[in-house]
């Protein structure tokens, strides 16, 4: 009778433990890693949404957004591959930037090395030139460009992007040739084009919203207009069949524990439905697209066999 009831006390102490161990995750400042600087569009999106992370994980929860630039965000996106499944190490990653990166070099991770927590945002492209610049539209861009091939250089925050994705297919569409310039982010590289340091400027939608008064935006690669720049025409009504952009997300290393995993996506999902979250992103011209667990696991599949395509028709490096 005895061995039974201490047998009993045993196991209900180890089950609430085990719930105990659950409820308080997390126990510890959480690290995000952005893989590239300070001010561009992916560090942006980190540090609008995580605040609102802490909030929906409750309990002091902190959440500190540290800047690894670098190699195109293939340094810190392999920090977070290799770091403890704990929940306490989490890292952007954007498509189809970081799966172009396993084509066109040696990395330590592939699809296989995560666990998939949520996209955030799908922030189409846009083509841009210094205000002061004589290129004004897309048909002076394309008119310039095969005047004096290759001598139009194209700022952009990494080979092997959203961005330069765009330029190929820009290129393939139009038979013109660019020299690309590449930035270890997007900041630098929008602050070249600002200063006439290279003559034209891929971006996002989010990079350049706050800047209209200093940048000549030509068009954005979406089938409508967007309501963060309306007055901006679509390539697509130039002429141009040009659809692009770039998915930011948030990843842990693969093995996460299920329960961490869940309450993440739960954070995700209830930060996506509140309206200062919203607004925040808003603010930031950030085109919000919540995305969770598998599904974000399928499009991160559809965009590494997009990259792939594009790797293998028409290699950048």
């Amino acid at each position: 009778m005895f061995k039974f009831i201490k047998k009993s006390l045993l196991t209900v102490g180890i089950v609430m433990a085990a719930s105990t161990a659950m409820a308080e995750y997390p126990e510890k400042p959480i690290t995000v890693v952005v893989g590239y600087s300070a001010g561009g569009g992916t560090d942006v999106m980190a540090r609008t949404t995580m605040p609102f992370i802490e909030k929906y994980l409750g309990k002091g929860a902190r959440i500190v957004v540290k800047n690894m630039p670098g190699a195109s965000g293939q340094i810190g996106i392999t920090k977070v591959a290799n770091s403890e499944p704990d929940g306490y190490t989490l890292g952007t990653f954007n498509l189809p930037g970081m799966m172009a990166r396993t084509l066109d070099r040696s990395v330590e991770y592939d699809r296989n090395s995560f666990s998939f927590l949520a996209n955030v945002v799908n922030d189409p492209n846009v083509i841009v030139t210094q205000k002061g610049s004589g290129i004004k539209s897309m048909d002076d861009l394309i008119k310039a460009a095969k005047s004096t091939p290759r001598a139009i250089t194209v700022g952009m925050s990494s080979l092997g992007g959203d961005d330069h994705f765009l330029l190929i297919k820009l290129q393939k569409a139009t038979e013109t040739e660019f020299t690309v310039v590449p930035f270890r982010g997007s900041a630098p590289a929008r602050t070249a084009v600002m200063g006439g340091h290279v003559a034209v400027g891929i971006f996002n939608v989010s990079e350049v919203a706050k800047f209209q008064g200093e940048l000549n935006v030509l068009g954005i690669a979406q089938a409508k207009r967007s309501s963060f720049a309306p007055d901006v025409p679509t390539f697509k009504e130039q002429g141009y069949d040009l659809i692009n952009g770039s998915m930011r997300g948030v990843v842990a290393p693969k093995g996460l524990p299920a329960d961490v995993q869940a309450k993440l996506e739960k954070a995700f999902r209830a930060a996506s439905q509140d309206k200062e979250f919203l607004s925040s992103m808003a603010a930031t011209a950030n085109p919000v697209e919540v995305v969770t667990g598998e599904e974000f696991k399928k499009l991160t599949d559809e965009l590494y066999s997009l990259a792939k395509e594009t790797w293998e028709t028409t290699p950048w490096n």
